[in-house]
């Protein structure tokens, strides 16, 4: 039985909306839960087109958020953006709880992952968040997997002094 288009989007919101929302926030998006949207409505756009399984869903979602992420980024560069709080400020309290879906990222956490590169952050939210193994995070950053091996080794390295300063 093939499973139509909608069916499948929705059942790829469910599963994946927690952990882009977490990664998104660690990226520090603006306004991560309208990206959220925007990587969603992308998703039931084109899911008709997708062909695979879920780990290959699951790195095709991911895919569309890190373009976003990059997108806003670019467009933060050239001045065009405005500011926004960042994860865990009041900006959250303002969203109904029903609004979006749960953050799985500690807020503490989210302060330490702050203190790494943006690279290693994006990398440690990909492979622990999204759960990407090293070979999609490569794919997803366009890096070779060797290179995300040493960046995830420097990120935990980082995180784990940054969360324990006397290790």
């Amino acid at each position: 039985m093939v499973e139509e288009p909608t069916s499948r989007a929705t059942a790829a919101y469910r599963t994946l909306a927690p952990g882009v929302l977490g990664y998104l926030r660690a990226q520090r998006a603006p306004e991560p839960e309208d990206v959220l949207g925007e990587v969603f409505l992308q998703v039931a756009r084109d899911i008709h087109r997708f062909r695979g399984d879920d780990g290959d869903l699951r790195r095709w979602v991911f895919s569309i958020a890190h373009n976003r992420v990059v997108d806003a980024q670019r467009r933060r560069g050239r001045g065009r953006s405005t500011p926004h709080p960042a994860p865990g400020e009041a900006e959250d309290a303002r969203l109904p709880v029903a609004a979006a879906p749960a953050d799985p990222i500690d807020p503490a956490l989210v302060e330490a992952l702050a203190r790494l590169t943006d690279d290693q952050r994006e990398i440690l939210v990909l492979r622990f968040v999204a759960d990407l193994p090293i070979e999609a995070v490569a794919k997803v950053t366009g890096r070779k997997p060797g290179a995300v091996k040493a960046l995830q080794h420097r990120a935990l390295d980082n995180l784990r002094k940054a969360i324990s300063p006397g290790a």
